[in-house]
């Protein structure tokens, strides 16, 4: 609880005339707090004037409120009380501007533009200053309203922290302590504030564009029709004005175009149609969900998709096209999960996901998810995230999916649980296995059909990686005790591959080697992470020491980007580590895939070994060069 001091104290309306009387005295010091507290976004000329108006806006409170005396100072050396009062309307008016408001057809007065004073014909700018001044204004325009404030006040004004969160409190701000806490990440000096740069009263004038001036006037008329032309087109069945303005307006109209948003037009793949198919990939998936004949739903996601708005949350994978669709896309799904209402799409190269509150209340936005699922395979295209919310990740299954069962990955011995699935085939809530700042647990999905159960796990995106075990060349679906305690101790590497488009994930443990001093034996494994574009792959090379947990994490030996090693073109892979024995001794230890004939390290620490295991003392802290031959002759160095 706040100590009495801290909480809003109950100020009476001040005497219209003492209020004036302060607004006279005090004038360009209220404008001046109303220009630092208002963002920099709508440039400095509109700055000025609302900084103007607020100021003059401030004493309508005391107009309208019955005549009442003066509150009496709380302690001796308060500012003025009618002062204080009109720097609070000023305050409160700021900060009701920046908030929003659910009801969209009356906003905040303080919201709209000032209407006086204005000036027609001229810019007219606070006087420039130096770097300092620059520095502070981009300090406070990535502050919060309220943190801008809680400078203000504290920096021009020389309110104490207490007096600082009752202003703050007074004005409306829900948190004011976060206020004070953000305000006190500002770098600049508060003697800044008091600069000319700062000063809306101390105006310099400039012309407008004279030129564009005279050009928009010869065009006023031109802009006129257009806009009567795009308003009669934005409210056509599908148009922008059709979901609260979701979809920005329409940049071209051709009959490719008209097609591919028309819900008619939309590919429908009946049931039983992936038990006869060429194909077991996405282009067999049926259409599902109980929203599939909502035409308005289906009307709103397609044109969405083809002209996002400010209203729509829009997320990518990496080198994903977020374009409108070529033509008819196929659908997918149709349905409500949860509180939402997702529709999901496949036009060949991309799956998009589209979500809306379940009542359609644009006042919520909407969500665009895109995902290149292009080249997918049976083993590719078992599920895709459906829907990801505070309870956790929802999946959608493939037709062919008969069972899908529950998997901590660092529990290998610890049998699957099954996972509850809908008719259509929508799972219950997963937990995401990246919640959280600890590597506790990492659930995936093991999705049973046919002969064959597969293994994905939730990476950030719509479409799930599918994890594997065994050589480049001849990677399997984890299935066996010798892939689970692969990935026991490597699934907490996974978080270093979120949310970068990847496809599949194999684990190659390509080397064991047996420590020194009695150690025990060491595995050496390859992680390669595939994504769906082909570029941008990322490999780990990891060395896992004997340990009594089974999931215990190992050490990363190197890392490497769009590097072929550990893939089906470069079986190969060397990495080394500088390791302690329980003794206390330092060595290098170095292992190679089965192509190296011999090793050898330099560069402070010098030695050799032939075929692909090295063990060299050395000192704590060094930083050798391996080099490797392979049976062919020829000499590679270790991934890095």
């Amino acid at each position: 609880m706040r100590p009495p001091s801290e909480l809003p104290q109950a100020l009476a309306p001040a005497d219209a005339e003492q209020a004036e009387a302060a607004l006279v005295e005090h004038y360009p010091r209220l404008v001046r707090i109303g220009y630092l507290l208002l963002p920099p976004s709508p440039g400095r000329t509109r700055r000025v004037f609302a900084a103007h108006a607020l100021a003059q806006r401030s004493l309508q409170a005391a107009h309208r409120a019955r005549p009442a005396a003066v509150p009496l100072p709380l302690r001796t050396g308060d500012a003025d009380p009618a002062y204080t009062y009109v720097r609070r309307q000023v305050l409160r008016r700021v900060l009701a501007a920046g908030r929003t408001r659910r009801l969209r057809f009356r906003p905040r007065r303080a919201a709209l533009p000032p209407v006086l004073p204005s000036a027609w014909g001229l810019r007219l700018l606070p006087r420039p200053g130096g770097a300092g001044e620059l520095a502070l204004e981009r300090e406070l325009a990535a502050l919060t309203a309220p943190a801008r404030a809680a400078f203000v006040l504290r920096g021009l004004e020389g309110l104490a922290d207490g007096e600082v969160r009752r202003e703050l409190a007074a004005a409306g701000v829900a948190d004011p302590h976060a206020a004070l806490t953000e305000a006190d990440g500002v770098r600049a000096s508060p003697a800044l504030l008091g600069s000319p740069e700062f000063d809306p009263c101390s105006l310099q004038a400039r012309p407008p564009d004279l030129p564009g001036r005279r050009r928009r006037a010869r065009t006023a008329l031109a802009a006129v029709a257009a806009l009567l032309v795009c308003g009669a087109l934005l409210g056509l069945p599908g148009g922008g004005w059709g979901h609260g303005g979701l979809t920005a307006p329409p940049y071209a109209r051709n009959p490719a175009a008209e097609a591919a948003l028309d819900p008619g037009a939309l590919r429908r793949v009946p049931a039983t149609y992936w038990l006869h198919s060429a194909r077991t990939d996405f282009t067999s998936w049926p259409t599902r969900g109980d929203r599939t004949q909502d035409t308005r739903l289906l009307r709103r996601a397609l044109a969405v998709w083809a002209r996002p708005g400010a209203g729509v949350r829009t997320s990518a994978t990496p080198s994903t096209p977020t374009g409108p669709p070529m033509g008819a896309p196929q659908l997918l799904y149709a349905g409500e999960v949860g509180d939402s209402a997702v529709v999901l799409f496949h036009d060949g190269l991309r799956v998009v996901r589209y979500a809306e509150p379940r009542n359609a209340d644009p006042a919520l936005g909407a969500a665009l998810d895109f995902a290149r699922v292009d080249g997918a395979d049976e083993g590719s295209s078992g599920a895709l995230v459906v829907a990801r919310t505070g309870d956790g990740v929802r999946y959608l299954t493939a037709p062919w999916v008969r069972e899908a069962r529950v998997r901590d990955l660092l529990a290998p011995d610890r049998a699957p649980r099954p996972l509850d699935r809908s008719p259509d085939g929508v799972t219950g809530p997963l937990a995401d296995p990246a919640a959280g700042s600890g590597c506790r647990s990492w659930e995936a999905v093991e999705l049973a059909g046919g002969s064959s159960a597969r293994l994905v796990t939730d990476l950030g995106e719509l479409a799930p990686a599918r994890l594997t075990y065994g050589t480049p060349g001849s990677p399997h679906d984890v299935t066996g005790r010798a892939g689970r305690e692969s990935w026991a101790r490597t699934a907490c590497l996974l978080r270093e591959v979120r949310s970068h488009g990847v496809r599949s994930v194999n684990s190659w443990a390509y080397a064991r080697q047996p420590l020194p001093e009695a150690g025990g034996t060491a595995r050496w494994l390859c992680t390669r992470a595939e994504t769906w574009r082909g570029a941008g792959s990322r490999v780990i090379a990891q060395f896992q020491a004997p340990s009594a947990r089974p999931a215990a994490p190992g050490a990363v030996a190197a890392r490497g980007e769009d590097a072929p090693e550990c893939g089906a073109r470069t079986p190969r892979v060397l990495a080394g580590v500088l390791w302690q024995s329980p003794g206390g001794r330092w060595y290098v230890l170095a292992a190679g895939s089965e192509q190296f004939a011999s090793l050898s390290t330099s560069g402070g620490v010098t030695g050799s070994a032939p075929g692909r295991l090295l063990a060299v003392p050395a000192a704590e802290g060094v930083r050798p060069r391996l080099d490797g031959r392979l049976k062919d002759g020829s000499r590679v160095g270790a991934l890095h």
